[in-house]
């Protein structure tokens, strides 16, 4: 089933947001939600969000393809016009549109989980069962590093005067 069709059997019954704005304010909110790191979907130019509670199913939809390099962790994603995923507490599964740079190929990730808290780990695998897991931290929203240094650069040159 392609994503436009498990989107439109998914519709009857969602939230739905349109708006760069708006989409990344929701995206946000739902993967604190499901308490999983706000920096996981940094997808920057969204149309549309949609999210049928009773299903699980999330929709994400973005003008055109990206792709983000997680500094902390050196690995590139690539996200595809459409993400779509199954979600459930700290678990997004059945994942579509989400692929992971290994080496020199292209990996697509079908399930991105945290199993412990306490170890404040993620797991990403593939539909093969193959994984990886990274700190949690590798995942923290890029916007709120920069705010924080530079809020510690204006408070280093308040201190300095």
């Amino acid at each position: 089933m392609s994503s436009q069709s498990m989107i439109d059997t998914h519709r009857e019954g969602a939230e739905v947001f349109h708006g760069a704005e708006i989409c990344k304010k929701q995206s946000m909110s739902l993967l604190e939600e499901l308490h999983l790191p706000r920096g996981l979907l940094p997808l920057a130019s969204m149309e549309e969000v949609g999210y049928n509670r009773a299903t699980g199913f999330v929709w994400l939809r973005q003008a055109k393809p990206t792709t983000h390099v997680f500094k902390a962790i050196g690995r590139t994603v690539s996200y595809a016009a459409e993400v779509t995923a199954f979600v459930e507490e700290r678990r997004m599964k059945r994942m579509t549109g989400v692929k992971s740079r290994e080496f020199l190929i292209w990996v697509s990730l079908s399930d991105m989980y945290i199993d412990n808290p306490e170890s404040k780990r993620i797991t990403f695998k593939t539909s093969a069962g193959l994984g990886r897991s990274f700190p949690a931290s590798a995942f923290e929203e890029p916007e709120d590093e920069a705010a924080e240094k530079e809020a510690e650069a204006k408070k280093g040159n308040d201190e300095s005067k």
